[in-house]
């Protein structure tokens, strides 16, 4: 039997001096009270209350560990409203991770501007070393996992914070060398620059999309930003995050290729454990992403995807 509460009943009956009224107080039987303070002696094993036709009297013993006993609840009601009062509101310690890529770009300087607006809120933001198995960053520690790809794991809550626009593009000097694309059927004839991860690129949306295995492999690395390094030194055709070559693409060091057919978002998840609610930092955190990649949009991003996507339809 539970020794909690089997303490509880002894507590109340030692302060109210009776079965009866301690059962009215608990809302319970004076039978079952007794049952309870009889588990707790057999559990101890000593006598803790005098029981007489007329009256109930603590023990020597029962005297100590009522002291015992109250003392051990109120420290245990404490730390329930202490761990209620932490899960309300938004400080303690907040663990993230994420993907490299993304965390070396946008998603860094979001996590730093939540840093500085929340300092209660003690961060740590590792990257890489995701699992397949989306809830395998709870057993390392941390609140939430970061993902760019679609998920599906009912045994972990997922919010969508964003979408992260992609262009396919390469530099003038690529492109004078090797010609434009002006079909993604031409990509077996230019060198490509390729994630190690994505093998394969889509171009499109739902029935009018089309997959393209990526055989021309010219350089490959699990780092966007080497590829981009790559794409700017004109080794070939890359497949790269909007945000990261917005100023290549400003500057002219890169070019943008098939305009009119769109590259498909990347989703942006964030996977947070179960139970409900969910902590304040918790909800404080995502509430502040989804709202930083709202109000900083990249240039220009949206009014091309919607373009693109026009042009699909």
């Amino acid at each position: 039997m539970d020794r909690m509460l089997l303490m509880k009943s002894f507590v109340t009956v030692a302060q109210v001096g009776s079965f009866s009224q301690a059962a009215r107080s608990l809302s319970s039987s004076g039978s079952l009270v007794s049952r309870h303070v009889a588990e707790l002696e057999r559990q101890v094993g000593v006598r803790l209350v005098n029981r007489t036709a007329r009256s109930v009297s603590l023990t020597e013993a029962g005297v100590r560990y009522a002291e015992f006993a109250t003392r051990i609840l109120k420290e245990i009601e404490a730390e329930d409203a202490s761990i209620a009062c932490v899960h309300d509101r938004a400080e303690g310690s907040l663990g993230i991770v994420s993907p490299k890529w993304i965390g070396c770009l946008d998603l860094g300087d979001a996590i730093a501007a939540f840093s500085v607006a929340h300092p209660r809120i003690s961060v740590r933001f590792e990257l890489g070393g995701l699992s397949d198995r989306t809830y395998e960053f709870l057993d390392s520690g941390f609140d939430i996992a970061l993902h760019t790809r679609d998920l599906r794991d009912s045994s972990v809550h997922l919010r969508k914070i964003t979408s992260l626009p992609f262009v396919l593009c390469a530099s003038h000097e690529y492109i004078g060398r090797h010609g434009a694309l002006t079909h993604p059927d031409d990509l077996p004839a230019h060198d490509c620059l390729v994630h190690v991860n994505e093998p394969v690129w889509r171009f499109g949306y739902g029935s009018a999309s089309t997959l393209h295995k990526i055989r021309n492999v010219a350089y490959a690395s699990n780092s966007y930003l080497a590829l981009q390094k790559a794409a700017v030194h004109g080794r070939g055709v890359a497949l790269l995050p909007e945000r990261s070559v917005h100023d290549d693409l400003l500057s002219g060091r890169l070019r943008a290729l098939l305009p009119g057919r769109t590259v498909p978002d990347r989703p942006l998840y964030a996977v947070y454990g179960p139970g409900q609610p969910a902590p304040r930092k918790v909800t404080v955190f995502l509430d502040f992403l989804a709202r930083w990649y709202k109000d900083n949009p990249v240039p220009g991003g949206a009014e091309r995807a919607g373009t693109g996507r026009a042009a699909q339809r």
